[in-house]
């Protein structure tokens, strides 16, 4: 039995949140690529907003891997 097991639920809850905001990147940022206006525009949404945009979005899967790493080394030092 674990003592983590908060700790594992939120960052499970974390990760579950991030693909989600990674999900709604990926459709916004094809959204926002119809929506702008000319070549350049559309060019630029495709290759400089697209990946800023998804690679902001995996910020709460990070943390929920941080959450997840410091709950099995809790439970790695526990006596």
């Amino acid at each position: 039995m674990t003592r983590y097991g908060t700790l594992r639920t939120w960052a499970l809850m974390l990760k579950l949140v991030g693909v989600f905001a990674v999900i709604f990147a990926i459709i916004g940022s094809i959204i926002w690529a119809f929506e702008a206006d000319g070549v350049w525009q559309t060019l630029g949404v495709i290759f400089i907003g697209a990946p800023i945009s998804i690679f902001l979005a995996t910020a709460a899967i990070a943390l929920g891997q941080a959450l997840t790493a410091i709950a099995d080394i809790g439970d790695a030092l526990a006596p």
